[in-house]
């Protein structure tokens, strides 16, 4: 039988993350604007800005990886969730998802950090990301993956992906 992966909720700053991939939520041209991007270029370096643009563009709901810079994980994950016009929808977050755990399947990872993608600069709703997040990471076959950690800036966030993940794991 397969093993379901662990999900943790942590309220939190995910450049703390000790998974070994944490999530840029991007735009599909690569570059670190504000919000959680801002953070992971601050704090893991400009170089992780300048390898991501350099793969790019690609398409919405896809991902790539970079190096992390100064960030204790082993890699930077960019899933583009919008592309320039910087809104989203239900299905560019759940191809971005599901994009980050097939790349982490296929880079040997079994840990990773996610933002909620598409909440900030994207304006998506927190509850309707959570769904969608928690579901694609339950649905998920994985065989390196283990744990799954969801970043969130803010108890309102982290009370709403606690609620969602509480109902969708019974």
């Amino acid at each position: 039988m397969q093993e379901k992966i662990k999900i943790q909720i942590i309220e939190g700053d995910i450049t703390s993350s000790n998974a070994e991939a944490i999530v840029n939520a991007a735009n599909n041209h690569l570059w670190m604007g504000s919000g959680v991007a801002g953070a992971i270029k601050r704090v893991g370096g400009k170089i992780i800005e300048d390898e991501a643009v350099a793969k790019g563009p690609i398409p919405i709901g896809s991902a790539i990886e970079t190096t992390a810079g100064n960030l204790k994980a082993k890699y930077v994950i960019h899933a583009a969730v919008m592309g320039q016009d910087l809104t989203t929808n239900e299905k560019y977050i759940r191809d971005a998802t599901r994009s980050v755990l097939e790349l982490c399947e296929k880079l040997n990872l079994k840990s990773v950090a996610f933002p909620a993608l598409g909440t900030g600069v994207g304006g998506f709703p927190l509850e309707e990301c959570a769904k969608i997040m928690i579901n694609e990471v339950l649905n998920f076959n994985a065989k390196q993956v283990k744990e799954v950690y969801f970043y969130l800036f803010g108890n309102q966030a982290y009370k709403i992906f606690q609620e969602v993940y509480q109902q969708l794991s019974k």
